[in-house]
């Protein structure tokens, strides 16, 4: 394994600091940069190669939403994590509707920063369960705190299946052995779905979900 970038922006020098400190005896990754808004870090990674950027949403001058769109409208070729106080519906749905890999809550810890950052740099996305239970309340009937935003798209049985173990938090492997289909046949169904409803990644797909009202059995 090739040693993952980091990218730090916040600020806050104390979270920063703090952040730096999980990762001074972890080979694996390195913290290659920091800003404290958007405008430095854009600045900055113009010379900088990264490969995941931590984010904080509320931040004077270029806020971390902005920062988190500019990058995604230019394609900018590394892993977003959100790290941040804002746990509103409102927030969560804008920033996972921009297609961040991640969503932290600052009332985590060391352990949970390093798991996300371990399952992002991973190729999977992370998000802390308190936004998952957001999540999940909103699809357990509260959906009104969602604005609906997205068409109405025709999905097909198989892929209602798919979707309604995703939101279960099914990985690849468990869903293929529930639908006795293989893991490939899962991934094409995962991108079926996302290019159908116009996601861009599974929590997109929830959202979807939510505006549509498409289960009443997520808690089963």
């Amino acid at each position: 394994m090739s040693v993952v970038k980091l990218f730090l922006v916040d600020d806050h020098k104390m979270i920063r600091d703090g952040l730096k400190s999980y990762f001074e005896d972890d080979d694996d990754f390195i913290i290659v940069g920091e800003a404290v808004n958007g405008h430095q870090a854009l600045g900055t990674l113009k010379e900088t190669e990264i490969d995941i950027l931590l984010t904080d949403l509320v931040m004077p001058g270029m806020d971390g939403m902005e920062l988190i769109k500019t990058l995604k409208d230019q394609q900018y070729p590394c892993k977003i994590i959100a790290l941040t106080m804002q746990s509103e519906p409102k927030h969560i749905k804008k920033i996972l509707g921009y297609g961040v890999d991640g969503y932290l809550l600052k009332t985590c810890g060391e352990t949970e920063v390093r798991k996300a950052i371990r399952e992002v740099s991973n190729g999977d996305h992370y998000y802390s369960p308190e936004v998952t239970g957001i999540i999940m309340e909103a699809l357990s009937g509260n959906s009104k705190k969602w604005d609906r935003v997205s068409h109405e798209v025709p999905l097909t049985s198989r892929e209602k299946e798919v979707l309604n173990l995703i939101i279960k938090e099914y990985t690849n492997g468990e869903i293929a052995d529930e639908l006795f289909i293989s893991v490939r046949t899962v991934d094409a169904h995962k991108r079926n779905l996302m290019e159908k409803t116009g996601s861009k990644n599974v929590a997109g797909l929830v959202l979807y979900a939510i505006e549509k009202e498409l289960f009443d059995d997520v808690r089963s």
